[in-house]
């Protein structure tokens, strides 16, 4: 058993020295940017309310009964799009490529045990001094209510040194379709508005690229709440 114990620990040992040795190489080769000049890519991160949506009908019931306000502004997210080139060397810029990015982004905010009006019951038993046929509220066992969004995008994005392994990239302005969830107050879940952004890609190997972002998004607010939100995170690109 040792013996074959300390066979698996060489093994593992020769594998890791030859991602490592892959790894380094694919550094230090010459650079083959840009000779896939589209992309599927793969984010995720952090997200951050500018605004929680603590004290609303369908998030905690406006008023804590028996628990607190689903008050989180921080979450993560996951998303997934396309970077398609438009033009190289855009505006007579040597090495600056115009790329349109169209992305799906889904957000999970911190979701909190609060009463709400799933989980509100109705009783008959009304409290001493209440108007006579009033309907007399109560609370049954509170429960997780989700904070969620849904993001759809598109974006041109300006990509720089194309003949480098590593590419920073800033999208100067972008147009958002949002949708959130639960409604607002007025049932409302629809919204639209527009995004900044700013990271950089580096060429790893082939195909690959990995790269981090930071984006702001700033909405029109139609659902009568404040859906403005940033993003930091990191992605996975793939060439073609």
């Amino acid at each position: 058993m040792g013996r074959d114990r300390h066979r698996g620990w060489t093994e593992g040992l020769k594998i890791a020295a030859l991602l490592a040795s892959t790894i380094m190489v694919g550094a230090f080769l010459p650079s083959f940017a840009m000779a896939h000049e589209n992309q599927v890519f793969f984010r995720g991160g952090g997200a951050f309310m500018s605004s929680n949506r603590a004290n609303e009908l369908f998030t905690d019931a406006r008023n804590p009964i028996g628990s607190g306000f689903n008050d989180g502004g921080q979450g993560y997210y996951v998303g997934a799009g396309l970077d398609l080139l438009m033009h190289k060397n855009f505006l007579g810029m040597e090495g600056m490529s115009l790329l349109g990015e169209v992305a799906l982004e889904f957000k999970r905010f911190t979701s909190k045990t609060v009463t709400n009006t799933g989980n509100l019951g109705v009783t008959t038993a009304c409290p001493i001094g209440a108007p006579a046929g009033a309907l007399c509220v109560t609370s049954t066992a509170p429960s997780q209510l989700q904070i969620t969004m849904l993001t759809v995008d598109v974006a041109p994005k300006l990509k720089f040194m194309e003949k480098s392994k590593l590419h920073p990239w800033i999208i100067p302005i972008g147009l958002d379709f949002h949708v959130i969830s639960p409604p607002s107050n007025q049932t409302n879940y629809l919204d639209i508005g527009v995004q900044f952004g700013a990271g950089i890609e580096y060429a790893i190997w082939g195909p690959l690229n990995l790269g981090v972002d930071g984006r702001y998004h700033l909405t029109a607010n139609m659902t009568n709440t404040v859906n403005n939100f940033g993003t930091v995170g990191a992605y996975v690109g793939i060439g073609f």
